[in-house]
């Protein structure tokens, strides 16, 4: 059981039936009545966001969620398959179902993909990801001076800012919480 008071950014609870994550919280002391706690709350299973108040001491349950390594192996149909290291079981999942981790995974790439009661809910692409690039406008002599950035397309069809150095069979370092450029690998 997670109490109120056991309340931090990333914690997992299970609030009516779903598994949700804690996004942001707020410990409110009112005049009179008693404190109580504001929240955001992300849906794993939908990534929908809601705010919702609760008394101060109110336990919930804590989602039985299992996180398996998996790789991706190949893309049919609008279905991503990835294998289980351990039992080499295949499983399929949708777009819908990868979110933002699509932009971000490639074929052999190692994901952890997180189970609740059985059922795969989400991928975690790793935190930072090489992938080259795809598309960009070409560099002039002169833009280095503004430090600027220009738009570059990924192999995986993401979009990044790069600085205007970077070319088209550049190898980049991604940090895939924020979609940003982090260095161009050698």
């Amino acid at each position: 059981m997670i109490a109120t008071s056991d309340f931090r950014k990333g914690k997992k609870i299970e609030y009516k039936g779903e598994p949700c994550e804690i996004i942001d919280f707020q410990h409110v002391k009112m005049g009179r009545g008693g404190a109580v706690v504001r929240t955001k709350l992300k849906s794993l299973r939908t990534g929908n966001v809601l705010e919702d108040t609760f008394r101060s001491g109110e336990k919930f349950e804590t989602p039985s969620l299992e996180e398996k390594e998996m790789q991706y192996l190949y893309e049919q149909n609008d279905l991503h398959y990835f294998m289980d290291m351990e039992s080499y079981e295949q499983i399929p999942l949708t777009s819908a179902q990868l979110g933002d981790a699509k932009k971000f995974i490639k074929e052999n790439m190692t994901v952890k993909i997180l189970y609740y009661k059985g059922d795969p809910i989400s991928v975690e692409p790793p935190m930072f990801v090489e992938l080259a690039v795809a598309d960009t406008e070409p560099a002039f002599k002169g833009d280095t001076a503004s430090g600027g950035s220009k738009p570059a397309t990924l192999e995986t069809g993401a979009v990044v800012k790069v600085p205007f150095h970077i070319q088209i069979g550049d190898v980049l370092k991604i940090d895939t919480r924020t979609s940003e450029y982090i260095e161009k690998v050698k």
